[in-house]
């Protein structure tokens, strides 16, 4: 028998890996199924192929997941899929502009993160010396602590780093002029005279970034891990002890587990109560 008092929620995620093989699509799926069942939801998810396609949602979802992606996140602008992709993200921040008690919640992971950075002018974007992939410290700045995203996490929590590019020298006054937050940097490397990256944002009531991949599990990061060429990758920028704490840190259950089971349902809880209360 269906239940006529369960509200639909919506979610559609926005595919920006441009076709490349990736573990994240899978991650957010996995996320969204466990979360359905686990509350008894009736949650319907679909994909848009943003990149590769140029498919872009209407503003019909309740809930906007963008994915990461590889390459630049400056090169694209002025594409197609990039005017699509923003002319949504415009039209939404429209929509929870207006008196409406129904407002649209999106979620930014990685490639997705740094272009909505590069949209606000929140910070300085450039190419890392070397690629940043592993099982890596992620510290809570001070506003952070009332975060109701991060709540269960410890500080520094752990997080999946997997980029090239980077967001840094945060513009305090844009911050401060669009009521934004900045809510985690990379961990310190006091041996590396370089600033920190950005690593997580909180653009608006109802709108999320992260730099880092919450949706990465242990049995993902373990297969790119032990591949030979991320194997060469992370030793030459972590060191080989580094390289083998992170499959050490993957079996740890406060570790990436512990994110991936808390920041995006945390997340999710937002957005659904605020749904239900409308």
């Amino acid at each position: 028998m269906v239940k006529t008092d369960k509200k639909q929620v919506k979610v559609a995620i926005l595919d920006l890996y441009d076709g490349i093989e990736n573990e994240g699509m899978r991650g957010f799926r996995e996320i969204l199924q466990r979360y359905k069942l686990k509350n008894d939801l009736d949650l319907i998810v679909e994909e848009f192929d943003v990149r590769r396609k140029v498919e872009v949602p209407d503003t019909s979802f309740d809930i906007y997941i963008s994915s990461g992606g590889p390459g630049s996140p400056i090169d694209s602008e002025g594409s197609e899929w990039e005017k699509k992709y923003f002319k949504l993200i415009d039209s939404l921040e429209d929509h929870n502009l207006s008196n409406t008690s129904q407002k649209k919640y999106g979620f930014f992971v990685c490639h997705a993160f740094q272009l909505m950075c590069r949209k606000y002018q929140l910070g300085y974007i450039n190419m890392r010396k070397s690629p940043s992939f592993g099982v890596l410290p992620v510290h809570e700045t001070p506003v952070a602590k009332n975060e109701p995203v991060f709540e269960g996490l410890s500080d520094p929590f752990y997080a999946v780093d997997s980029r090239l590019w980077q967001v840094i020298h945060p513009n305090e006054k844009r911050f401060m002029d669009l009521g934004m937050q900045l809510l985690a940097i990379e961990k310190e490397r006091p041996h590396i005279d370089l600033p920190r990256a950005m690593m997580a944002v909180r653009f608006s009531d109802h709108f999320f970034a992260t730099q880092f991949h919450p949706e990465a599990d242990a049995v993902g990061i373990r297969s790119l891990l032990i591949k030979e060429d991320k194997k060469k990758e992370v030793v030459s920028e972590h060191g080989l002890d580094k390289y083998n704490e992170m499959l050490e840190r993957l079996e740890d259950p406060d570790k990436i587990t512990l994110t991936q089971n808390t920041i995006i349902p945390n997340f999710l809880d937002q957005a659904v109560l605020s749904l239900q209360e409308a």
